[in-house]
């Protein structure tokens, strides 16, 4: 999942529906009540969760650090940190495991830093079309290409990367991607566009499927070819078989900002900035079986399959909420650092990274403990 607080893409997307864009910009910023008190969340900063990622054959955690132009590395093994130069503010990364390479988004720059992970060096920086705004990332392992969707052009860009070379589809801008590496599928997923399209990765061929404006947040269950848009209009959950194009909605709480699935269990987790919860939604069942108070404005959600555990980053409480996915019932709470909104878990050193805006950059959590409650 993802969000946004940038000032241009707020006049953007207000021209879909002035009032209710400005309400939803105004929480995500932190400038209703008496959230601006409690954070600096909000100043200008465009907000993606792909802001943090994990290789985890090198046990290495990569995260932006948008104000600085330069990308936060931690080693998990070791808890040593250190910083590598990129373009100008880093929006989003993503790692290949299988080449040890990072590519990061740089919006400003409307460029891809590619970082080599042996060293933690750039060894290339590849070009957008200026005024793109390149904004989400997402690699293939398995085809070694890497996908940048941008906001300002009609083009995904597909990087290959074995030689670092440039293509494009023509598929529109997007907010959200995923990629189905079993079909060579790819997903993308815009605010204001109605279609969520399905693109061959193959051929660049693509399919709409309308679902309504005012998505936000998007998983995708392999077992059962279903991605999960949160819906921030109509406080619900669409359901889209990827196959059929059938359409299932769930309601849940106000403004469903991110989503995760546990492919495992058949669970599905939303969390609602709006409401300050979590909904849990039984697949099987097609209904919420539980709704979790979390912390304040949570903004992600992650899932470790392996010990069934669901943690949510929470952007104005500097925390974020354990839950026992077996029982749905809240484990507690963690401090992080200042504003955490992006979330990556290594489940066998059973530690969670939060990417903050604030410092630190990155915040490693153990959560060892989470086993036995």
């Amino acid at each position: 999942m993802n969000m946004l607080n940038s000032t241009h893409r707020t006049w953007r997307r207000c021209s879909t529906s002035l009032v209710y864009a400005i309400a939803v910009t105004a929480l995500f910023l932190g400038i209703v009540g008496t959230a601006q008190a409690e954070t600096d969340a909000g100043y200008g900063r465009l907000i993606t969760t792909r802001a943090i990622a994990i290789n985890p054959r090198t046990h290495k955690v990569y995260a932006v650090d948008e104000g600085a132009d330069r990308v936060v590395v931690t080693n998990e093994r070791t808890g040593a940190t250190h910083t590598i130069k990129v373009g100008m503010s880093p929006i989003a990364l993503a790692v290949n495991p299988r080449t040890n390479r990072i590519y990061v988004v740089n919006a400003n720059s409307n460029s891809v830093t590619v970082i080599d992970g042996k060293e933690d060096a750039v060894i290339a920086t590849i070009k957008i079309r200026a005024g793109s705004n390149p904004y989400v990332v997402a690699a293939d392992p398995a085809t070694n290409k890497i996908y940048v969707a941008n906001t300002y052009s009609d083009a995904l860009i597909v990087i290959d990367g074995a030689t670092n070379t440039v293509s494009r589809f023509k598929t529109g801008s997007a907010d959200g991607i995923i990629i189905d590496p079993h079909t060579n599928t790819i997903f993308l997923m815009t605010y204001e566009d109605p279609d969520i399209r399905i693109v061959n990765a193959s051929t660049g061929a693509m399919t709409k499927v309308n679902v309504g404006t005012h998505l936000w947040g998007m998983a995708f269950n392999p077992v059962t070819r279903t991605l999960y848009l949160g819906h921030t209009g109509t406080n619900n959950i669409v359901e889209l078989n990827v196959q059929t194009h059938a359409v299932h909605i769930v309601p849940v709480g106000s403004i469903p900002c991110s989503v995760a699935v546990n492919p495992r269990t058949q669970m599905l987790y939303a969390v609602n900035y709006g409401s300050q919860t979590v909904s849990v939604i039984n697949l099987k069942l097609n209904e919420v079986v539980a709704t979790l108070p979390v912390g304040s404005h949570p903004q992600d959600v992650a899932v470790d399959e392996i010990h069934n555990r669901i943690y949510v980053a929470n952007v104005h409480g500097n925390s974020i909420t354990a839950i026992n996915g077996a029982t749905n019932k809240i484990i507690g709470a963690y401090r992080t650092g200042k504003n955490p909104y992006a979330l990556a878990i290594d489940p066998a050193a059973q530690k969670v990274f939060t990417a903050n805006f604030g410092e630190p950059a990155i915040t490693t959590v153990n959560v060892a403990q989470d086993a036995a409650r």
